[in-house]
């Protein structure tokens, strides 16, 4: 699938909704996010049921419309359709790549875990849209035994992939260390907690799309 990816990729991880007026915050957070022009987000929840992931996801889509924003569900290949998102990120322990784009079909956007230190061996030959790179710098949102690369293991990754493939640097990015990502190599700087545990998550988002280059 063609999609022009933007510089900023944000997570909204379940962890960042409040379980008190759960559905209002979700409409007016998606409501917001769309005004503040972001083009896709990806909603994260692995602790939850499937009702609720259900209707968080519904509530997204409602409040960032098709056409408008692309939406990236994590893991859960089987209810994308259901959902109407518009593409879905596997790692390993979930559907493999190759399954998904099999479900899926070619129109979705299909990202997966691309490497650390260096590239998983053969993972560019998977049918992938994208390709999650990090630890970038120390997360406090995502679990991993991995060491953070910093920007020049980006530069490595990038050399590595070469110029045509869309690398999304991810972990402990925040607004001072973004561009250096970027700057590496990263066509995308994928952010949970920096804008989602801020007071005000929309108008982060339009802070980092106006700075972000």
């Amino acid at each position: 699938m063609s999609f022009n990816f933007p510089k900023l990729y944000p997570i909204l991880d379940s962890s960042f909704i409040p379980a008190k007026g759960r559905a209002d915050f979700l409409h007016q957070l998606g409501e917001r996010l769309t005004s503040s022009g972001i083009t896709l987000l990806e909603y994260r929840n692995k602790t939850g049921s499937d009702l609720e992931l259900i209707s968080d996801a519904n509530v997204l889509r409602t409040a960032l419309p098709a056409g408008k924003v692309k939406l990236i569900l994590d893991d859960r290949v089987d209810l994308l359709e259901e959902l109407g998102f518009d593409g879905v990120h596997v790692d390993s322990g979930d559907v493999s790549v190759s399954e998904a784009r099999r479900i899926l079909g070619p129109e979705r956007l299909i990202g997966t875990f691309g490497g650390s230190d260096s590239l998983l061996p053969g993972i560019l030959n998977e049918p992938a849209d994208y390709f999650a790179v990090g630890p970038v710098f120390t997360t406090t949102t995502k679990q991993t035994d991995k060491f953070p690369i910093g920007p020049e293991g980006v530069r490595h990754l990038r050399q590595g992939a070469g110029p045509d493939v869309v690398l999304t640097a991810a972990a402990g990015i925040t607004l001072a260390n973004a561009q250096s990502v970027l700057d590496a190599g990263a066509n995308t700087v994928a952010v949970a907690a920096a804008i989602f545990g801020a007071r005000d998550p929309a108008s982060e988002c339009n802070r980092w799309l106006e700075i972000l280059r």
